[in-house]
């Protein structure tokens, strides 16, 4: 089993970037204003030859009980809590604060395993800090800087010497979380005055690979994005709250029911370009589109007590620009008061500016009630089947001579254009290859209307279809 480290320390130390450098990627968003990260990331680290979990964690910081910064100390110290060893990083630049006394004494009491490692050493900036980090009582600090990559062989050492220490340490044992776990038995639990049927989400686990569902939350902020994946997986393991914006990175959640895995990805909530000005909110962006990019299905979170937004209009056709496959979840739908006239203002305004989408899921859900979940996984297991969708040339072409007699290709130039067959050359999103004599020539309304058709005709409603024009070689030239 992997050894996995902790690393903690006050805001603004450098946490972020040496998780970045140990996990090998830019993963975690890093940024000069203190207090980037909130909600801890955990990654897979290397060293040399050494493999092991790492955990990028909050700044700790002193906090009045209920405060957003109480919370966030609550799931740095779960993660010390879970991890077999902590590293706890001080700024040897900057010197050793009070801060930093008080929770080094804190980590001491708790008798975890705990590396000291000192900061921003780079030249000799922080001669003075390192000298002062013995004062913390936690053994030799090791200097290192994470920004340039120096005094990684010393880290390596001194990960070497903890993780022997640890194996060989028979009495070592992880202690248990304190945090307990809602039971899935009642999250999923059917309310009929909510909803008025639980689909059986084994209806669609059929034709699926191993690799669990990846599935992006995503949506504007405050639309209880956070909230929804701790209820649904059972875990407080995400930041959430009455506060707009506490999501920053992009955080995975693994989650099972029924046998089968997801992996859901929470994202930072996304306002319209014009409104962002910060570099931190850019970043927290871009961390949110990227996680649309990798995802197999997103679940965009609209407010169903609130018309739909023009910004949520315009995620969902980020979404179907990326070609990913797409639930739409009305949150809060325990305040709507009435609940018929939501559903057709809901959909009467997706069928206006989402056409492209028709036939697109809408659940209603509670996130805070924990309601409606069982529809949410049931819809989004059968968009990602659809999504998954491969249909045969020969049933293509069939159809294709169908839809050719009923509305035959436009002239051009007084020749009739041609199509000679069709092909899906590649699945999610679904992508055909529409061989024609001029394929420069064709209407965007004349390969609208073959896409329709097969939306219509192939169920492929609600996800996104990819039509490539090519032209065949000819044989005699």
């Amino acid at each position: 089993m992997k050894v996995t480290f902790a690393i903690v320390g006050k805001p603004n130390v450098g946490k972020s970037t040496l998780f970045n450098r140990l996990v090998g990627r830019r993963h975690a968003l890093v940024d000069d204003h203190p207090g980037v990260t909130r909600d801890f990331r955990e990654g897979a680290g290397r060293l040399a030859d050494l493999i092991f979990n790492v955990v990028d964690t909050a700044g700790l910081e002193e906090a009045i009980d209920g405060s957003l910064e109480d919370r966030m100390r609550r799931q740095t110290e779960t993660a010390i809590t879970d991890s077999d060893i902590t590293l706890m990083l001080v700024d040897a630049k900057a010197g050793i604060t009070p801060t930093d006394k008080f929770f080094a004494n804190q980590i001491r009491k708790s008798g975890a395993l705990v590396i000291l490692v000192a900061n921003k050493c780079e030249g000799k900036s922080g001669v003075s800090g390192l000298a002062d980090a013995w004062s913390l009582g936690l053994g030799e600090p090791i200097p290192i800087s994470a920004v340039h990559g120096e005094g990684m062989v010393d880290l390596y050492n001194a990960f070497l010497r903890a993780i022997k220490s640890k194996q060989t340490d028979p009495g070592a044992e992880k202690k248990s979380t304190s945090f307990q776990a809602a039971s899935p038995k009642n999250v999923f639990e059917k309310n009929d005055t909510f909803v008025d049927k639980e689909e059986p989400i084994s209806d669609w686990l059929d034709g699926y690979s191993v690799q669990p569902m990846r599935i992006a939350v995503v949506g504007r902020p405050n639309m209880g994005k956070s909230t929804l994946i701790n209820n649904l997986t059972g875990k407080n393991r995400l930041l959430s709250g009455p506060e707009a914006g506490i999501t920053r990175d992009s955080i995975e959640v693994p989650f099972s029911w029924e046998g089968k895995s997801y992996r859901f990805v929470d994202t930072a909530g996304m306002r319209r370009n014009g409104r962002i000005s910060q570099r931190l909110e850019k970043l927290m962006v871009a961390d949110a589109k990227r996680a649309i990019q990798y995802a197999h299905l997103c679940i965009l979170l609209l407010d169903a007590t609130e018309p739909i937004h023009r910004q949520d209009l315009a995620i969902a056709k980020l979404i179907e620009q990326e070609g990913r496959a797409l639930v739409i979840g009305a949150n809060k739908w325990d305040l709507v008061s009435k609940k018929s006239l939501a559903t057709k203002r809901i959909a009467d305004r997706l069928k206006t500016s989402l056409a492209q989408l028709r036939g697109l899921p809408v659940i209603q859900v509670s996130a805070l009630q924990k309601r409606g979940f069982g529809n949410l996984l049931s819809a989004a297991d059968r968009m990602y089947t659809v999504w998954n969708k491969r249909i045969s040339t020969g049933q293509l072409n069939r159809w294709l001579e169908m839809k050719l007699e009923a509305h035959p290709p436009p002239l051009c130039d007084g020749r009739r254009l041609r199509i000679r067959y069709i092909t899906q050359i590649k699945t999610r999103p679904p992508t055909f290859a529409l061989f024609a004599s001029r394929p420069g020539d064709f209407e965007e309304s004349y390969i609208r209307y073959l896409t329709s058709g097969l939306r219509e005709d192939f169920g492929l409603a609600g996800v996104p279809i990819r039509m490539v024009m090519r032209k065949r070689e000819n044989p005699f030239v």
